[in-house]
């Protein structure tokens, strides 16, 4: 994470704090910076080194109604499957429960790059993306 950021320094705590919850198979909880052995097993089955979290919600932190995001998110779904990538429902959820959860995907094999430009698409803040070492990183777009 860098520190030169348009992203209020609470913003990137809170983003540090979430929890991206994936519903799987076997649903489970990617942390910043914490090793996820059920992202490698995943990585296993479907042939991949690779990982986006994302969501399409309050773009730039700005929350909007629920009806908003709900279409923002299915533009973002829509996208994924013209694309034919996987993908997995997922949802960030801030332990405080202070920011309302944010309805999210779980998308394989996407380079880092792909995965920053789909991030700028959707006016996100920032992205969480993970490489084989399956370790999340959050990587900020502003």
């Amino acid at each position: 994470m860098t520190t030169a950021s348009l992203i209020p320094s609470e913003t990137l705590f809170a983003y540090l704090e979430t929890n991206f919850i994936v519903f799987d198979e076997q649903m489970f909880i990617l942390r910043i910076g914490q090793y996820c052995p059920t992202l490698s097993h995943l990585y296993k089955i479907h042939k991949t080194k690779t990982c986006l979290f994302i969501t399409a919600y309050n773009p730039y932190g700005q929350i909007l109604n629920e009806s908003v995001n709900l279409k923002r998110n299915i533009d973002l779904a829509t996208e994924l499957e013209d694309k034919a990538l996987k993908y997995c429902p997922a949802e960030g959820k801030h332990p405080s429960g202070d920011w309302p959860s944010e309805s999210s995907y779980l998308v394989l094999s996407l380079s880092l790059e792909e995965s920053c430009e789909l991030g700028k698409k959707y006016e996100q803040n920032a992205i969480v993306w993970c490489d084989s070492d399956c370790v999340p990183q959050l990587i900020l777009l502003r």
